[in-house]
């Protein structure tokens, strides 16, 4: 049995994975953004940086791969 102290570090440790895998994925996205010749703004990659929701970054992610514009990665489509 763990104590609460081995609890709360358990706790940070695992926010501080979900925060890199999270922060590697929106860099990935900003990659291939850049590859691509996508130009990215500052607001618009300080939106991609922040985001921590993944499913939007991997929304995102699959969008950047075949999109031509920025607009076409970010804007949400009408449902």
């Amino acid at each position: 049995m763990r104590s609460y102290g081995e609890e709360l570090i358990e706790q940070g440790r695992q926010q501080g994975l979900q925060q890199g895998r999270l922060r590697g994925r929106a860099e990935s996205l900003l990659q291939i953004l850049a590859v691509r010749g996508v130009q990215v703004d500052e607001e618009a990659k300080q939106r991609i940086l922040t985001c921590t929701d993944v499913a939007t970054l991997d929304r995102w992610f699959a969008r950047a791969l075949n999109a031509n514009t920025l607009s076409d990665i970010l804007e949400e489509l009408a449902s």
